[in-house]
C-alpha cells in the first residue's frame, strides 16, 4: 500500500500526533508545504519563531516565491516522486491553504486522498491559515476525540478501513 494524504486541521487538532501515531504500524513520510519557506526565511534571519509577525512573515515569504516560481509545490511534488520510489507506505503531506490543496491534488500525478482533522475545543483560530482549514472539500474527516492512550488504534483503523 502506498498513498498520499494530504493531512490540514486548525492548529491543536492534532495532525503531529496523529501522523506519529500512524507511524507506530505504516512506513511514514511527513512533509510540509512550509519547509523550504521555512529554510529560506532562516537564511534572512528568521529564528524559528511562533509570533504574530513570524507567522506574517512566512506567510508572505510563501505567497511570494509561490507566485514567482511556485517553489512549495515543486518541493512536494519531488517528495512524492521520492515517495513512490521508497519502501514508504505513507507520505502526510501538510498544506493549510485550501488553493494550495487544490494545485497540489491537481498537479501530483499520484493518487492523492485529502483528510480534514477536526479537534472540538482544543483547535486555535485567529490566522488565515486556520481559519479557512474548512474552505476545502475534503476526501476524509477524522474526528479527533479519543483520549491519547485510545487515538492511536483509533486514527489507525480509521486509515486501514478509509485507504
Amino acid at each position: 500500500m502506498k498513498k498520499v494524504i494530504v493531512i490540514n486541521g486548525r492548529g491543536g487538532a492534532g495532525k503531529d500526533t496523529l501522523c506519529e501515531l500512524a507511524a507506530e504500524k505504516y512506513r511514514v513520510r511527513n512533509v510540509s508545504s512550509i519547509t523550504p519557506i521555512k529554510n529560506i526565511a532562516a537564511q534572512v534571519g528568521w529564528k524559528g519563531g511562533k509570533e504574530d509577525r513570524d507567522r506574517k512573515f512566512l506567510a508572505d515569504l510563501k505567497q511570494l516565491v509561490t507566485e514567482y516560481n511556485d517553489y512549495p509545490n515543486e518541493y512536494l511534488l519531488e517528495q512524492c516522486r521520492e515517495f513512490m520510489q521508497s519502501d514508504e507506505e505513507l507520505m502526510f503531506v501538510h498544506i493549510r491553504e485550501p488553493q494550495q490543496i487544490a494545485h497540489f491534488v491537481g498537479s501530483a500525478d499520484c493518487g492523492v486522498l485529502t483528510l480534514l482533522i477536526r479537534r472540538e475545543g482544543k483547535e486555535v483560530f485567529g490566522n488565515a491559515a486556520d481559519d479557512n482549514v474548512e474552505q476545502y472539500n475534503y476526501d476524509l474527516i477524522y474526528r479527533n476525540d479519543k483520549r491519547l492512550e485510545e487515538a492511536g488504534e483509533d486514527f489507525r483503523r480509521f486509515l486501514s478501513e478509509n485507504l
